[in-house]
């Protein structure tokens, strides 16, 4: 009967500690663990890696659009209107907590976008018009939130496809920063 007790407690003991489980939640434990580490993080290391981290999405983003925009021309509309089609474009915005859209001619007059936001979209049409020269931007809109910009240049197939009615080629890609997610994903070691 003895037996039969410390057969049946080994029996519990083993089922009560399933390694696999515990080694999962220990992996996330370290993870969350590691995140809600105080981190002292500058401005011009957050507006850095902001930039760093916008020219690789806008980068990424407009290969991606260019490339279906060419593999599937009659699905134009629906791609320039919805950007969820785009699986990498979706993981993006996963793997760095931003939100990325393009806009374009008439986001200028769009009440959502702060009136800072519609100015500069305003004097990227602006130098488009002219010819002039055009650079990536960013600001910040209050204290939790940054956006990055970065104009498509004219000659490509997204400001030729996905804005159509308008006389000059323009687009504008924005990538919405949120602040606090950024410190989260910075590794402070890196940054040193």
């Amino acid at each position: 009967m003895l037996r039969y007790t410390y057969l049946f407690l080994l029996l519990l003991l083993t089922q009560s500690c399933n390694l696999d489980e515990r080694v999962g939640n220990t992996k996330e434990l370290s993870a969350e663990i590691k995140n809600s580490k105080i981190k002292r993080i500058t401005d011009v290391q957050l507006i850095s890696t902001m930039d760093t981290w916008g020219k690789r999405i806008v980068s990424i983003s407009q290969k991606t659009l260019t490339e279906a925009l060419t593999k599937n021309p009659e699905k134009a509309t629906a791609l320039c209107g919805n950007m969820q089609q785009l699986p990498v474009l979706d993981a993006l915005k996963k793997e760095y907590g931003v939100q990325v859209e393009l806009l374009g001619p008439s986001n200028i007059q769009n009440p959502a976008f702060t009136a800072k936001e519609r100015e500069l979209l305003d004097a990227y049409l602006y130098n488009a018009e002219k010819g002039l020269p055009q650079s990536d931007n960013i600001q910040r809109l209050n204290d939790t939130l940054f956006v990055y910009n970065a104009p498509v240049p004219a000659d490509n197939v997204i400001s030729k496809t996905c804005y159509t009615q308008q006389e000059v080629p323009f687009a504008v890609w924005r990538i919405l920063f949120n602040k606090k997610d950024v410190i989260r994903k910075i590794d402070v070691k890196k940054l040193d």
